[in-house]
């Protein structure tokens, strides 16, 4: 039998125990436990809530984009009747966005590691938004090309901006989910561009399209806002050994003080200056252009998954969507924007799907569906148009397939593509890296905008779909030899993982992948 013991503590009140163990608490100490479990959990709640503000005010540059695309598949018809442009200068003029948001993307490297993640973002709504002002008082073609110029500068800074400052000060666990956040405001903003497209057709010619394009102007007023809301990235802060304001920042943002300092211990590593100094290695676009062999896979990777992501085709769906349906058989302009709507729900209803999914299936799984059913939806796509033509079969199965295309690469490849870039690359290279990728993206998707028209004259409407479904197959390899799953992993780990090549090359999940998940539940 155990011996019954009893222990005095400093306070001379006496606990009772079995057998040396502690059967019965006392009452103080049980009251202390659960305020301290209350805390903690009020303080999760808190730091989850936001950090999700944050991600939110982060991605109102992404409705900006998302707005464009949307809005310019309707306004294209009646700048085209307005301006008497020509097919091939309505090729440019909705394509040219892309190509010339590369500069921006370029350019928002740098300056977001000399002015700040926050205040790049900043810049990016200024600059967009005086192109959309300059587009919508356009009374020429030469005009709307200045301002279109502007507005893809300004796009081309938010485009590579979001992505990575979501990153860098979301939580490990949530980092998917919040990181894919703009995708989503680019796909409610394309979808809010559909439906002022179909609000404002019956306005006169020469003022409808004017209208669509100043709506786009709004959400800089929240934007404003938002700048003085969100904090500074830590990760840039302490590259600027600015250490103790992101401390501050950590500690909104993570749930307690040892997983702040075991956060900032890793940063501080990553950045290269853990005892204070600067990272004095050669300079960050001489270690891009002759990368090392673990810095090479990264590039691989993220160059690659954000080339892809374009050229399936997304951007012709959406942009030309109304020219898609009128092969297809829908010649009433109305009837035209009220089918575009449906695409920009699919998309948007996909994306929401996406962002409960990232952080529990992971990158890969999702990657998988979204570019096999990609692949499915193209080539029926280009049966349907070939084979079937116009009338109410092809009408159905033409808006089925487009609304399934985009809703495929909203549940995978479109909101993983920025996850996956932004996890890669190391600190240090991060923001660079990213606008790497994000050029390619931008130069890629001008060059399907800019070309569809052309190419769909050539060798029809229904063949361009089937090149778009035989890239899409590609994609499919790509991922599975390329693409290493990400979930679970800190930003630090990832960076570790490509030093690597049989972890790069096609790395599946694994029990160590879900270690803060176990942690957390």
């Amino acid at each position: 039998m155990g011996l019954v013991g009893v222990q005095e503590n400093g306070n001379r009140e006496m606990d009772v125990s079995l057998g040396g163990k502690n059967k019965y608490k006392r009452m103080d100490s049980e009251f202390t436990e659960d305020l301290d479990d209350s805390h903690h959990q009020d303080r999760s709640s808190s730091a989850r809530k936001y950090v999700l503000a944050c991600a939110i005010f982060a991605s109102l540059n992404s409705v900006l984009l998302g707005y464009d695309v949307g809005v310019m598949s309707g306004a294209i018809i009646f700048i085209q009747e307005d301006l008497n442009i020509t097919e091939v200068q309505e090729e440019v003029l909705v394509g040219c966005l892309s190509i010339v948001s590369l500069f921006g993307s370029l350019a928002g490297g740098r300056t977001s590691d000399a002015i700040g993640r926050k205040w790049t973002m900043g810049l990016a709504a200024v600059v967009f938004q005086s192109g959309a002002a300059i587009m919508t008082l356009a009374h020429s073609f030469q005009i709307l090309m200045i301002g279109r110029f502007l507005a893809g500068i300004g796009i081309g800074f938010g485009v590579m901006i979001a992505p990575v400052y979501i990153a860098e000060i979301s939580p490990t666990v949530a980092r998917g989910s919040l990181t894919s956040f703009p995708e989503i405001f680019i796909n409610l903003g394309i979808l809010l561009g559909y439906v002022s497209n179909y609000a404002f057709s019956n306005l006169p010619v020469n003022t409808g399209w004017r209208v669509m394009l100043a709506v786009g102007i709004l959400p800089s007023v929240f934007i404003a806002v938002a700048l003085f809301i969100i904090p500074e990235s830590p990760r840039w802060l302490v590259m600027q050994d600015r250490v103790e304001e992101a401390r501050l920042v950590l500690l909104k943002t993570n749930e307690n003080e040892r997983e702040v300092e075991e956060r900032l211990e890793e940063i501080q590593k990553a950045a290269g200056n853990t005892n204070g100094d600067k990272y004095e290695e050669k300079a960050v676009w001489r270690e891009l252009l002759s990368p090392s062999p673990a810095l090479r896979r990264m590039l691989v990777t993220g160059f690659g998954i954000q080339c892809f992501q374009q050229i399936t085709g997304i951007d012709a769906t959406v942009y030309y969507s109304p020219e898609i349906f009128k092969g297809a058989g829908i010649q009433d302009e109305t009837k035209l924007l009220a089918a575009t709507v449906a695409v920009g729900v699919s998309k948007t209803v996909f994306i929401l799907v996406a962002i409960f999914l990232i952080d529990k299936l992971g990158r890969k799984p999702l990657l998988y569906l979204s570019t096999i059913g990609m692949t499915i939806c193209l080539f029926s796509l280009g049966v349907t148009l070939t084979f079937i033509g116009e009338g109410q079969v092809g009408i159905a199965l033409s808006i089925l397939f487009i609304c399934a295309n985009v809703g495929f690469f909203s549940v995978g490849i479109g909101p993983i593509c920025w996850v996956v870039t932004t996890e890669i690359f190391p600190l240090r290279l991060r923001a660079q890296a990213g606008a790497l990728g994000a050029v390619g993206n931008r130069v890629c998707s001008g060059l399907v905008a800019m070309s569809f028209l052309s190419v769909a004259r050539a060798i029809s409407m229904g063949g361009t779909f089937f090149i778009f479904s035989a890239i899409s197959s590609l994609s499919v390899v790509f991922v599975h030899t390329l693409v290493p799953e990400t979930k679970g992993k800190s930003l630090e780990q990832i960076e570790q993982m490509f030093q690597n090549e049989d972890q790069w090359q096609g790395g599946e999940v694994e029990l160590g992948d879900v270690e803060h998940l176990v942690e957390k539940e």
